[in-house]
């Protein structure tokens, strides 16, 4: 299986190619430079692998939640490349490849709290367990509220995310003494957007690229002084 990954939904950006298991990723964490810094980092990979699009199997992009114009960056870049190459997307969550991240670097963690921070006094969160293949899978939904509405299962694991650097009394307090730890300096990767997307791909759940859409979990992405 041959897919590239696309990862612009906060201030870090990063493009992956995963080639039939093994995973190459250009990353940096460079706020509002990711116009131009993501088509350079895909012509790297492609060329170092000596692939063009055509070649690929699907690409898989960060979905959001996240910035509203990074989502809809790696969402224009991805649209162009698959529309050219006829290929298919496959949509991954923002969440989901912040919560992989962790899983990669901490074997002992089996469920993950993540939290980023949504701007507005208000976090996107959503709860992530290791399931068997060793990959981060939803329980419950992902949502967009005030830190101290978060709704997170009765289960121990370990906060994960932006949202715990800005909101770390709160989430500590709404959750008791479930939280096993804390990390709030984990960003998305492409190179989990890939590992996630290889098993999407292979799961049937590529979409044709019309149908990918962006998750913003908000409405609006600004609100009038009167409703803060």
């Amino acid at each position: 299986m041959k897919l590239l990954a696309v990862e612009t939904s906060t201030d870090a950006c990063s493009a992956a190619l995963f080639i039939d298991g093994q995973i190459e990723e250009q990353f940096a964490l460079a706020p509002c430079e990711h116009t131009k810094l993501i088509l350079p980092m895909i012509d790297q990979l492609m060329a170092a692998a000596e692939l063009k699009p055509q070649q690929l199997d699907a690409i898989a992009v960060s979905r959001g939640p996240g910035s509203f114009t990074g989502v809809r960056i790696a969402g224009g870049v991805v649209q162009g490349i698959a529309m050219g190459a006829d290929l298919p997307v496959v949509p991954v969550s923002t969440l989901a490849a912040i919560a992989q991240g962790y899983f990669n670097q901490n074997s002992v963690a089996e469920v993950a709290f993540t939290a980023m921070d949504a701007r507005m006094d208000e976090i996107f969160w959503g709860c992530f367990q290791r399931n068997g293949l060793g990959l981060a899978a939803l329980i419950g939904d992902e949502a967009v509220t005030p830190a101290a509405e978060v709704v997170f299962p009765d289960l121990s694991g370990f906060g994960v995310g932006s949202g715990w650097g800005v909101y770390s009394e709160i989430l500590n307090q709404r959750l008791a003494q479930r939280v096993l730890g804390v990390e709030s300096e984990v960003w998305p990767h492409a190179a989990c957007i890939a590992q996630l997307g290889a098993y999407g791909f292979a799961n049937g759940l590529a979409v044709p690229v019309e149908q990918a859409m962006p998750v913003y979990l908000r409405d609006k992405v600004a609100k009038k002084q009167s409703e803060r």
